[in-house]
């Protein structure tokens, strides 16, 4: 895990004020599910909860998908696929992730190589009723297997016809960037030619990389022209000014005011996300302040719920994931314990 460096001068938040709110449960049962406006149209629309998935694969994405500004508050979890998981614990794990946490969306991180895994996703997420943003992973190694991957993605997108129904965005590659992977210019370059290859399916792109990523590099404006909605990375126990994660939302707004004012009007989505609830070789503090545990993991997502509004308000509306699904996947980060368990009461609100 990577540190996410400061941009701006934090502003002072009222810690004690916050303190007494974060441990506060606030939800939205869905039996008594509100909608505004312009929320009107979530229930007729992939991947709202209430939506119920046809029975056969429909002839056109036409009026398929949710308008991007419902699509705010939790959207669902990374969900980690190195360990290659069965299409039978895709289909488990994401019905999970709808059910008992009213996800919409799976995060891919990671990668596997196995021959139709993809497949294995998109039939898993029509089976869940539930979308996703697919993933070309680079990896920290180098070379060019991320070319086979990107491949690979292609041949299923157009393959299986089930595909671009639940595919929302195809991520090209998570922090490349900040890993320094690709130039700027080669970075665009490909993610123009990616979308020359899939603009038929209108499955948009991105770039799922951290403010930093962007700043180091002047702005990264041919990589932002190029991508169609921003996947942004939030880990503010990596900040220098870090502490405990109900002090953290300094650290959140200044990164989500950069993408707001840098980010061309494009849709903000939160899509590497959260506070870990244990420190280890990889997943070190910067500041002496910082303090990793299931506590802090716990008040960092009640205070994104706490701020609800604020995302709901921003341009577009902004949703956000969990990072990630469960500590098998990456210890520490987990809303699930290694015993498939929540480690905390994890009922985050879709709407406000």
């Amino acid at each position: 895990m990577l540190a996410l460096i400061p941009l701006l001068v934090p502003v002072v938040l009222s810690g004690a004020a916050f303190a007494s709110l974060a441990s506060v449960k606030i939800s939205a049962p869905l039996a008594n599910f509100s909608l505004t406006i312009g929320d009107a149209a979530a229930q007729n629309c992939f991947p709202a909860l209430g939506f119920k998935m046809p029975s056969a694969v429909p002839s056109s994405t036409n009026n398929w998908w949710c308008d991007q500004s419902t699509e705010y508050a939790f959207l669902g979890f990374s969900y980690e696929v190195t360990a290659c998981q069965s299409r039978g614990q895709l289909i488990a794990d994401f019905a999970n992730i709808r059910k008992q946490f009213n996800g919409r969306y799976v995060r891919m991180y990671g990668a596997c190589d196995r021959d139709g895994f993809y497949d294995d996703i998109v039939e898993a997420a029509w089976e869940a009723g539930i979308g996703v943003h697919a993933l070309i992973w680079f990896g920290f190694d180098g070379g060019n297997i991320w070319q086979a991957r990107c491949d690979s993605l292609v041949n299923s997108l157009w393959s299986n016809p089930k595909a671009k129904f639940v595919t929302r965005v195809v991520q090209f590659g998570s922090e490349p960037m900040f890993d320094s992977v690709l130039s700027v210019g080669n970075l665009a370059a490909h993610i123009w030619d990616l979308k020359g290859k899939i603009a038929a399916l209108g499955i948009p792109i991105t770039v799922s990389e951290m403010a930093y990523g962007y700043t180091k590099n002047n702005g990264a404006l041919p990589v932002m022209s190029a991508i169609d909605i921003i996947d942004a990375h939030m880990l503010p126990f990596f900040a220098q000014d870090a502490s405990t994660a109900t002090q953290a939302w300094p650290i959140v707004t200044r990164d989500v005011e950069w993408f707001i004012q840098n980010g061309q009007g494009k849709k903000l989505i939160l899509s590497q996300n959260g506070w870990p609830s244990v420190s280890y070789p990889g997943v070190e503090a910067n500041s002496a302040a910082a303090v990793a545990d299931v506590q802090n993991e716990n008040d960092y997502f009640n205070l994104l719920d706490f701020e609800c509004s604020y995302f709901k308000t921003l341009p577009g509306g902004v949703g956000w994931f969990a990072h990630i699904y469960s500590d098998s996947q990456e210890p520490g980060y987990g809303i699930l314990g290694t015993n498939g368990q929540p480690k905390f009461n994890f009922n985050p609100r879709t709407s406000c």
